[in-house]
């Protein structure tokens, strides 16, 4: 299916941006991929794609041009979760065709919001109890299918929802970066890969680091969660 061109303003180090190019990747939708520098960023990024000065954004359709001159008649959108929806709709994948398969995607993508993220921002950024966040991993796995991936054998948008967040926790956690006694890090890091009540979870983030598409869009930096 012939598509308009689309160029994905994103940075390395942020999981929302992540989360909109691992969509495309999987989507196979040909697309031009824009580094924004998140300590430094371009005068025009605001006022020409992204008002909020943000990433992701995604500028979709209008004549090609280079990504830092973006036209007036590109279609400027924003925010990793519509983007995902986005990604879905323009490429015909990423999301089941039953819709209740579809409707336990969006449920899982909400757990995800309410749950992981914020519980994730509160250990590194804080130094809030671990227990919190690996009791709503246990729980969220609970979610996850016996096998595949979060509603299924395919990949979707819930898998791209999540895997960013889980990446960076990764990193944090296995180099013991965070505002947590040091030491806390590690040790969580060692639980979630060697207990056993963590296997589903073990086996599901494996499956995701496995595909090519991850591979290709996860750069292991000192990790960005905010």
């Amino acid at each position: 299916m012939a598509v308009n061109q689309i160029t994905l303003y994103t940075a390395k180090i942020c999981p929302y941006a992540h989360r909109a190019e691992l969509a495309l990747e999987e989507s196979k939708l040909p697309y031009t991929r824009f580094e924004i520098d998140l300590t430094n960023k371009p005068e025009w990024y605001a006022p020409r794609v992204n008002p909020a000065s943000k990433v992701p954004a995604i500028a979709y359709g209008g004549p090609a041009v280079a990504p830092d001159e973006p036209s007036p008649d590109s279609e400027k959108l924003a925010e990793s979760l519509v983007l995902l929806e986005f990604i879905a709709d323009l490429s015909g994948n990423l999301l089941p065709a039953d819709p209740v398969k579809r409707a336990k995607a969006r449920f899982f993508i909400d757990a995800v919001s309410n749950t992981i993220q914020p519980l994730l921002q509160a250990l590194i950024v804080r130094g809030e109890p671990v227990d919190k966040l690996l009791e709503a991993i246990e729980k969220l796995q609970k979610l996850l299918p016996t096998e595949g991936f979060a509603v299924g054998p395919e990949f979707s948008i819930a898998d791209a929802a999540l895997a960013p967040f889980l990446a960076r926790l990764e990193v944090a956690l296995q180099n013991d970066i965070g505002a947590y006694d040091e030491g806390t890090g590690i040790k969580a890091f060692e639980t979630l890969t060697t207990d056993a009540r963590f296997a589903r979870y073990q086996k599901y983030f494996a499956d995701i680091k496995a595909k090519e598409s991850f591979q290709k869009t996860f750069h292991p930096v000192r990790p960005s969660i905010l």
